[in-house]
């Protein structure tokens, strides 16, 4: 959202909501003009329309659906307009934003990868189980006969829809409410949505939850500039999908302010078997707790966000509404443009982001420090680095402008970079780009008086990718997983499949339903199994059948393994201590390699089996071995860890017997963090707050004789 705007509306529009519900008169200047709801008993419509007309209302709607009009009108008309018998009811008009997309750290638990055709499978794909549905074998080809989105029709509500992108299929049906094009995107919010949706399974770019064969209907609701709507226009767009076979409806918007007549309009939609989705909203870290319309109405899905490790988002809202998670950060997908930012200064070449609003083009000169670029400095032809807080990206750019700047670069004030934005076009013409607050600091204190140079460059329309982070890159998550299963047997209803995926959620916080992820990460396989229509592609399992756990082992050894799954295992893997010492792929004489024990010091090992399905799941057994060849220790370090928090920080513990040196090498996740004498003990409190994994091992110092690895969790 536009925060620049968003707490000055959000306070007019509560000072309004107290003025209409006290019903006091109202007295103001006959040029103040305010954007209501007028709701009318029935019979009452010609009444009311006609004291509207004597005030000079402009009609902006007519929902006779919801026995209402939609005006504005002078503010000092509303005593007259509340004095009609007919009249019930007077509420705002609520502001409804895009949610933009802001910047968080991306984790690791999933990551984008690349198909054989060279397509890219970005890392929430696999995160809400999509190809379990229609690519289990992993082979870039829509598996036959699997629900593929085919025939559901989903309903985007948002900037638009780039129509020629490569990556993006034709949309049968839209419209616009802002100009005479749905098929443009000027912002590009709408049409990374729809990526994630459903883009093409082709050889480029990336590929959608439900793999290109969704039917799009399109309702640009905001203009190029993503400036806001109104919840009447909602209310409008909501109407139009239905009227055009909506099953799903889309919404990657929102807005601090309910409203009773909107709120029974999607309530009445939602009964006619209508499946709404929105997005939770991304204030989170400036207003805890906030809730967000539509998403917080009982007959809407409200849809949080996770990173790639399955943590929340800083920004993502939490609320009693919050219903399901999806990805939200780093969710690379198609927008209308290439942008192109790059910074130089002094030889080492620096990752920028274009602040949005500001210009585009070249510029050069001298590095100067503008502090917090609360006013202008002596900056004629010099880049300016401006630190980011106390004030807007305009009024800091403003500043540089004013003194003279070449150009602003905005820097953070927390760690990593950041998506910044002016609000809109300023009446001047200046490149401004962020950065990070790492690099931001390394220039100021190192870089002074170096010559900087920017590049922006932005091409418009064309076929780009770019990743994003906000609830509003999770919403279509959830938007493309209802429409794949929904496909698999359209006569289920927006109930049910609002059930299934509630049901089968990868719970994740507390256990259950909580106001951080709600019910959990959306598994569209999972809930497809619930509704009776596919089949769970469950982990293989494997088994290490030779040598036995606690055995010592000496010269060459065929290591075994037995695998199973229930559709088939292509490899099992074997590693000692982590790393591989071979791999078989063909199991009709079983499952075996040989290993050369002597490679190895001797002394206790970890052993490993790792069984792979078809659809790239793995199973794992792991047992304790000993190797002795001779020569060397037959007194194996064996080591014991266990991990506690202690005021929120994480504390491991180490034990380890005999005690075979004086000097023993501490390791932690492959890197000696100490060394001490003479002990089997050892407490590592440096893992600072928060929880966490790491490995752990120790080692005689100066020799290869090292224990066991223990992973241990905090």
């Amino acid at each position: 959202m536009r925060k620049s705007r968003f707490g000055l509306l959000f306070s007019l529009l509560l000072l309004m909501a107290v003025m209409f519900t006290a019903v006091q008169p109202v007295s103001g200047e006959p040029s103040n003009t305010v954007r209501v709801w007028v709701t009318y008993q029935k019979g009452g419509k010609i009444s009311v329309l006609n004291a509207l007309s004597r005030q000079d209302a402009e009609i902006h709607y007519d929902f006779p659906e919801l026995d209402a009009y939609v005006v504005t009108l002078p503010e000092a008309a509303l005593n007259g307009i509340w004095r009609n018998p007919f009249v019930i009811d007077i509420e705002p008009d609520p502001v409804r934003y895009p949610i933009e997309p802001v910047k968080a750290e991306l984790s690791s638990i999933f990551s984008d990868t690349l198909d054989v055709n060279g397509q890219t499978i970005p890392w929430g794909i696999d995160a809400v189980q999509a190809r379990d549905v229609w690519d289990t074998n992993r082979n870039t080809v829509v598996d036959s006969g699997a629900p593929t989105g085919a025939g559901i029709t989903v309903c985007i509500i948002d900037s638009g829809y780039y129509a020629e992108h490569e990556d993006l299929k034709d949309a049968s049906t839209g419209i616009s409410q802002v100009d005479d094009d749905y098929q443009t995107d000027g912002s590009g919010h709408g049409s990374h949505v729809a990526g994630t949706i459903g883009a093409l399974n082709n050889s480029v770019g990336v590929v959608g939850v439900s793999p290109g064969d969704v039917n799009y209907h399109i309702v640009k609701i905001f203009n190029n500039d993503g400036v806001w709507a109104s919840g009447s226009d909602l209310v409008a767009a909501i109407y139009n999908c239905r009227d055009n076979g909506a099953n799903v409806i889309s919404m990657s918007m929102g807005g601090a302010s309910s409203n009773r007549r909107e709120q029974r309009a999607f309530d009445t939609l939602y009964s006619n078997g209508i499946l709404h989705i929105a997005a939770a909203g991304n204030e989170q870290e400036e207003t805890p707790g906030l809730m967000s319309y539509p998403a917080s109405y009982g007959s809407v899905i409200s849809v949080a966000a996770v990173d790639s490790n399955l943590n929340i988002a800083s920004f993502s809202n939490q609320n009693s509404a919050v219903e399901i998670a999806a990805p939200g950060v780093g969710v690379l997908s198609t927008i209308p443009y290439i942008e192109t930012n790059s910074l130089i200064v002094d030889g080492t070449e620096y990752t920028p982001n274009h602040i949005e609003f500001s210009a585009f083009g070249s510029a050069s000169g001298e590095l100067v420090d503008g502090g917090l670029c609360t006013s202008s400095g002596a900056w004629d032809g010099k880049v300016v680095l401006c630190q980011r807080g106390d004030i807007s990206f305009l009024e800091k750019v403003t500043a540089v402008y004013q003194g003279g700047g070449a150009a602003a670069i905005v820097y953070n004030n927390e760690p990593g970079n950041f998506l910044g934005t002016l609000g809109e076009e300023p009446a001047f013409e200046l490149l401004a780009i962020s950065l990070s607050q790492e690099d931001g600091q390394f220039l100021v204190s190192n870089k002074l008086g170096a010559i900087a140079s920017l590049t922006s460059t932005h091409t418009f329309p064309t076929s780009g990718y770019e990743a994003w982070d906000g609830t509003s890159m999770a919403t279509p998550h959830v938007s493309g997983v209802a429409a794949l299963i929904w496909s698999a047997n359209p006569s289920w209803t927006n109930v049910e499949i609002r059930e299934a995926m509630n049901a089968t959620a990868f719970d994740l916080g507390v256990s259950g339903r909580d106001s951080i992820f709600g019910y959990g990460l959306v598994q569209a396989s999972d809930a497809l199994t619930y509704l009776g229509g596919g089949t769970v592609d469950s982990p293989p399992t494997v088994e290490i059948t030779f040598p036995s756990d606690g055995s010592v082992v000496s010269g060459t050894v065929n290591l075994a393994a037995e695998a199973d799954d229930d559709y088939a295992v292509t490899q099992v893997a074997f590693l000692v201590d982590g790393v591989s010492i071979g791999t078989d792929i063909d199991g009709s004489d079983g499952w075996s390699v040989n290993w050369d024990t002597t490679l190895v010091v001797n002394g206790l090992h970890a052993l490993s089996a790792v069984a792979t399905d078809t659809s790239g799941k793995t199973g794992e057994d792991s047992i304790s071995i000993s190797v002795d060849n001779g020569g060397g220790t037959t007194d194996p370090i064996v080591l014991s860890a266990t991990a506690a928090k202690i005021k929120g920080a994480g504390v491991v513990y180490l034990n380890w017997s005999p005690v075979t040196s004086p000097s023993i090498e501490i390791i932690r996740n492959g890197i000696t963090i100490d060394t001490i004498e003479n002990a089997g003990t050892y407490t590592d409190d440096s893992l600072g707050k928060g929880g966490g994994s790491a490995t752990y091992q120790v080692c005689e110092a100066g020799t290869d004789i090292c224990s066991n690895e223990v992973n241990v969790t905090w």
